[in-house]
């Protein structure tokens, strides 16, 4: 009797013995993902306070070459410039990318048309073709309207080439799963399709706008090939202000490391602040549509 109660026990331990298995397993798997995402970020972090001398120091020193004055050259420098432009920048083509997709995205999901397959097709290809597929051609535009070149209005267009096409692509699914029975009843109590958009429509497409703004944002902010190209001196946004500190009579590590810590740290906050609406935005807009 004895016997047949382990046997029957049995089964139901293997298993609960190999749930534990699972779940240490996956405990493990998480703590190592977040070692290998978080290592390159503390590494950088404690080159940034290091000399120029202790930065090579293998294994790092924990009592000696600790010091400030990077952070205080790069608060000396030009750099807080590069800053401020990419702040202007980022801002300016969040503001046009939403102005300019939102409607086309709303006209692409409420609208059928002939070669509707091939506009989606081209606005996918807009925002998966090679940065310099655009870049050569638009520097030799802005170069001969002559205004555009090396200014805000002309970076700002040049990152609309791939930040339009990131709002259509992302707000169209959350657009296609708002109910087109409440603009329908809008237009029946006497309001205008202006009035349907702005009151019905952006309201209910709030947590995807947020989304996409963010993601717009974070893109435009890191972004370095467009910048490199179309901006020069003080126009420099902060991604190609630190290549200013690869000098031909040698790199500064302590300088370099600091302003990619100082460019990282905004889009850390940011995403630590926004995380929440980023991801409820995205995924309203997958399981609705």
């Amino acid at each position: 009797m004895a016997e047949a109660i382990r046997t029957q026990r049995h089964p139901h331990s293997v298993s609960k013995f190999r749930r534990g298995l699972d779940t240490a397993g996956s405990i493990f798997l998480l703590f190592l993902l977040i070692f290998l995402v978080l290592i390159p970020i503390l590494w950088l972090l404690q080159m940034s306070f290091r000399t120029q001398l202790s930065v090579f120091e293998m294994p790092p020193s924990l009592t000696s070459g600790w010091t400030l004055k990077n952070y205080i050259q790069i608060a000396q420098s030009p750099f807080l410039r590069n800053l401020l432009n990419s702040v202007i920048v980022s801002t300016l083509t969040v503001i046009f990318a939403l102005g300019f997709g939102v409607p086309a995205a709303y006209s692409i999901s409420r609208h059928r048309f002939k070669r509707e397959t091939a506009l989606t097709f081209w606005i996918l290809t807009a925002r998966l073709a090679l940065p310099i597929g655009f870049a050569l051609p638009l520097f030799n535009i802005f170069v001969r309207i002559g205004f555009l070149n090396n200014s805000y209005p002309g970076i700002v267009l040049a990152y609309l080439t791939f930040t339009v096409p990131l709002v259509i692509w992302v707000l169209r699914p959350f657009l296609d799963s708002i109910p087109v029975d409440m603009e329908e009843a809008a237009l029946v109590d006497g309001a205008s399709n202006t009035q349907v958009f702005f009151q019905v429509v952006v309201p209910l497409a709030a947590p995807g706008l947020v989304s996409v703004g963010i993601l717009t944002f974070i893109m435009t902010w890191i972004e370095f090939f467009y910048a490199l190209v179309f901006t020069r001196g003080k126009m420099m946004t902060a991604p190609v202000g630190v290549v200013n500190f690869l000098r031909y009579v040698g790199w500064d590590w302590g300088q370099i490391t600091a302003a990619g810590v100082i460019v990282m740290l905004p889009v850390i906050i940011f995403a630590l602040f926004t995380h929440r609406y980023l991801i409820s935005g995205l995924t309203a807009g997958a399981v609705k549509g």
